[in-house]
């Protein structure tokens, strides 16, 4: 198993053009691997190659769902109101595809936004609002709404690198692919590739993620429904709205997850002269990873339920980073 597991990781860094030239493989090309998760759907079973890196640190509790509650009710979909039910474009371009059905809603609200995270989620939303899939169509949200640059507007957000945020222009952007990914869930349709985040987000479940890269990683889904899909998205505020519109309502989709491993985070001391003596200070809180099992179950309207498997999601624990100033003296 762990040989297999070696082989397939060496295939898809080799792709991806991460193959480390020195040190340990299998934690180097892991840790670079970070989570790359294609589903390929073959008839009504979904299928996935899986691949996951963490940092090491200090299994506890594998069975423990508690970071579940903080997501309450976000396993279904959002039934409340919608803030374009009376914008004009949008009654044009549902009447013009003739897709009046709701099939899927869902928002999340983005807690502390920091840069230009806001901002560039808000572009991107705007940006997407009003695509439309044919049926048999594969959507790719990079080709639809990238590249992510500041020649297309976008400005410098936080973005995940392993277990550390950096900056990069266009940050924040994989809140839409996270929203693209639940809607899509929601209506039954077929996900093509998927990539969690390499850390837990605080605005979607463990599991229910999906992040993007330019050239790397995308979120595709296909369109097999006999209809055209049109997709609309809104920001207002720090909330994000997403929704799918087509001819028919989908069966009633419901999220499921189980923690196969939680990785508790660990802490750092960091020396910084310029805080006064004795003096201590947090810059990162810390962060658990986790090891995630998903399925959806599907109930149709005579009653029949069924399960899909959604496969892994694999996420780096980050540690708690405390600076320390210079010691007092005696």
């Amino acid at each position: 198993m762990k040989q297999a597991r070696a082989i397939i990781i060496m295939l898809i860094t080799i792709l991806l053009g991460i193959l480390p030239v020195h040190g340990d493989y299998s934690s180097a090309a892991e840790d670079a691997a970070l989570c790359l998760i294609h589903e390929v759907n073959l008839g009504n079973k979904e299928n996935q190659l899986e691949l996951g890196g963490y940092s090491k640190s200090k299994q506890i509790g594998s069975k423990d769902d508690s970071v579940y509650k903080e997501f309450p009710g976000m396993d279904k979909p959002y039934t409340g109101p919608l803030p374009w039910k009376r914008d004009p474009k949008f009654l044009e371009t549902i009447k013009k595809h003739d897709t009046p059905v709701l099939m899927a809603a869902y928002k999340a609200t983005l807690p502390d936004p920091i840069q230009a995270e806001g901002y560039n989620i808000g572009l991107a939303a705007e940006q997407l609002a009003g695509s439309v899939v044919q049926p048999g169509e594969a959507f790719s949200q990079n080709g639809t709404i990238g590249p992510y640059t500041e020649y297309r507007g976008y400005q410098a957000g936080p973005t995940y690198a392993g277990n550390q945020l950096v900056t990069t222009v266009g940050g924040g952007v994989c809140k839409i692919a996270s929203l693209l990914y639940n809607v899509v869930t929601f209506s039954d349709l077929n996900v093509l590739m998927r990539s969690c985040h390499s850390m837990t987000v605080p605005y979607v479940p463990p599991g229910q993620d999906a992040t993007v890269y330019y050239g790397v990683k995308d979120f595709r889904f296909l369109n097999n429904s006999d209809s055209p899909i049109v997709i609309w998205s809104q920001k207002v505020g720090d909330t994000l709205y997403m929704a799918l519109y087509g001819r028919q309502k989908p069966p009633k989709v419901t999220w499921h997850h189980t923690v196969q491993k939680r990785l508790k985070y660990w802490t750092e001391y960091r020396y910084n002269p310029n805080l006064s003596p004795g003096m201590e200070k947090v810059t990162a809180p810390g962060q658990d990873g986790y090891v995630i099992k998903s399925w959806v179950t599907v109930a149709t309207p005579d009653g029949k339920v069924t399960t899909k498997e959604k496969g892994g999601s694999w996420y780096n624990a980050s540690p708690r980073i405390i600076e320390r100033g210079p010691r007092k003296q005696p």
